[in-house]
């Protein structure tokens, strides 16, 4: 029997593993250094309140990944409205056994199903909240005042008529696509805190990767398509990505598809190692040989032959692991990657200060988001996730607000290297400067920090592809996946490139070309 080694358990990673275990007869074993599955598309667990690391909406434009999730979590049925969930929920909470009207739905069928979830994100910025994308209505005009939105109408018609002709940065992208004054106002500020550098030193590919589609003519478009059209079909397959208005969210959060995932591979004869840390790959005429991981756990070291090797282990600890012919400017640019980090504040509160003022119904006048873009220059939070509005399941009790306040970092830097309870109070005290909670409402509190989440455009990333080049000469191993293309992925282009991959070995196919194509001609993204 063949054996495939994967490293790495997240959304490719096991997504090349069912692939391998349904399709062939090569035995997949994965190696995980976490103790966990699903990446960055895991669910974190809380005194029974689940966190989503980022947020993930279960949205592809393409067939083959959507009928792929429902083939592990269908969609739930038309039964499952959110009045229902609640009520599960609060007699969950109540009683034990759970008590249903007589026409309610089964529990235990319930668990394992994706629902349909309503889209909606805005920008919190001077306090006020701005459609996103950001529509020229009544409200947004009279939020900007009317000097703004004047600057915003003329920068943006100038760069119509007199396009910058050479893109050469994220910044040029920006202007090129929404003016010089819109792009000051709602995208220069929370991309430079995401990525902690300007926006001029950073790569053009990355907006032409997140979001190549989106512009104001478009926005305007489906704006005015929406009042006359609704989209019932949750592919949406005609609608821009960022404008999409509704998704699949399995009931318990991302982590649930990948540990369900995790559990049929096992089923079929595929392994998960665990706490396991690579720490080499022989490389012998163009070829990986075997792989050397450590049991974090049992303190040993163990040595695997394999026919075929996946990494979605970031590129630079990938380079740096291999002990073999790997040319110095390789490992010079290699070595010069860089990458932005994460941490996640959970919250529990029993209100939000912020009040629901849409005409979207909500449980106790919560406001509808999925999240909010936090544009205040004077705090560091970037994003605010609403657990409650992602599934009603997410939280323990229903009466309370259980909400996530997402930072970007560099690994060693102040935010990151603070204590725990210090990152929690400084994170609770930015909420409540702002007005968006009263901090003695606070009830619970966690902190998550997740290294290496954002591959970066900057550092030695333009002379990336002489690193692409050497290994795509290695015949039997394949990278996949965000951190492992060093490709700003989302979840749906992760799992194609494992897939894509996996055909190529059943195949034949000696190019890797069709996988590093993924995510460069068809746009999937949502970012700002």
């Amino acid at each position: 029997m063949k054996i495939a080694i994967i490293i790495g358990a997240g959304p490719a990673g096991l997504t090349a593993a069912y692939e391998l275990v349904t399709k062939t007869d090569i035995k997949p074993i994965l190696i995980e250094q976490s103790n966990d599955v699903g990446g960055l598309s895991k669910t974190v667990v809380h005194n029974g309140n689940r966190i989503d690391i980022g947020g993930h909406r279960f949205f592809s434009k393409s067939d083959i990944v959507m009928k792929w999730w429902q083939k592990i979590l269908p969609i739930q049925g038309s039964d499952a409205k959110d009045e229902i969930l609640k009520e599960v929920f609060y007699h969950n909470k109540k009683s034990s056994p759970v008590k249903l009207s007589p026409n309610g739905p089964d529990p235990e069928k319930m668990d394992r199903v994706m629902l349909i979830r309503s889209r909606l994100s805005r920008i919190f910025f001077i306090r006020k909240f701005f459609d996103y994308p950001v529509t020229l209505n009544g409200k947004t005009i009279s939020n900007l005042g009317i000097v703004r939105i004047i600057k915003i109408g003329v920068t943006y018609l100038w760069i119509k008529i007199f396009p910058i002709k050479s893109i050469n940065s994220l910044e040029d992208f920006f202007i090129s696509r929404f003016g010089k004054e819109l792009y000051k106002t709602f995208f220069k500020d929370y991309t430079e805190k995401v990525w902690g550098i300007p926006c001029s030193q950073i790569a053009a590919d990355w907006g032409a990767q997140r979001i190549k589609e989106l512009s104001v003519s478009r926005a305007l478009l489906h704006a005015i398509k929406s009042i006359f059209i609704k989209e019932n079909s949750v592919e949406q397959k005609n609608t821009d990505t960022s404008l999409i208005e509704q998704f699949m969210y399995p009931k318990f959060g991302p982590g649930q598809m990948w540990e369900t995932v995790a559990g049929i591979v096992k089923e079929k004869g595929g392994e998960i190692l665990m706490n396991s840390e690579v720490v080499e790959l022989k490389l012998n005429e163009n070829k990986i040989h075997e792989l050397s991981y450590y049991d974090c756990l049992a303190k040993t070291k163990t040595v695997i032959k394999g026919d075929y090797f996946f990494s979605t282990m970031p590129v630079k600890t990938l380079i740096a692991a291999m002990n073999g012919k790997v040319p110095a400017e390789v490992k010079r640019i290699s070595d010069g990657l860089q990458y932005r980090d994460f941490i996640t504040v959970g919250l529990l509160l029993n209100k939000l200060k912020i009040k629901n003022e849409t005409k979207i119904k909500t449980l106790y006048s919560l406001v509808p988001d999925n999240w909010i873009y936090i544009q205040e220059p004077n705090v560091k939070v970037g994003r605010l996730q609403i657990f409650n509005n992602w599934s009603p399941y997410m939280v323990a009790d229903i009466e309370k607000v259980w909400i996530g306040l997402e930072y970007f970092c560099n690994e060693g830097d102040d935010l990151w290297t603070k204590k725990d309870s210090d990152f929690i109070q400084f994170a609770i005290n930015e909420l409540d400067s702002i007005d968006v909670i009263d901090k003695n409402e606070v009830i619970d509190s966690t902190i998550i920090r997740m290294p290496k989440t954002y591959p970066a455009y900057f550092g030695t990333y333009s002379q990336f592809n002489v690193v692409t080049d050497f290994i795509n000469k290695i015949d039997n191993l394949f990278l996949v996946g965000r951190n492992g293309m060093h490709k700003y992925n989302n979840q749906d282009h992760s799992m194609l490139t494992a897939i894509t991959a996996v055909n190529n070995i059943i195949s034949g196919e000696k190019s890797k070309a069709n996988i590093w194509n993924i995510n460069t001609e068809e746009e999937y993204h949502e970012e700002k």
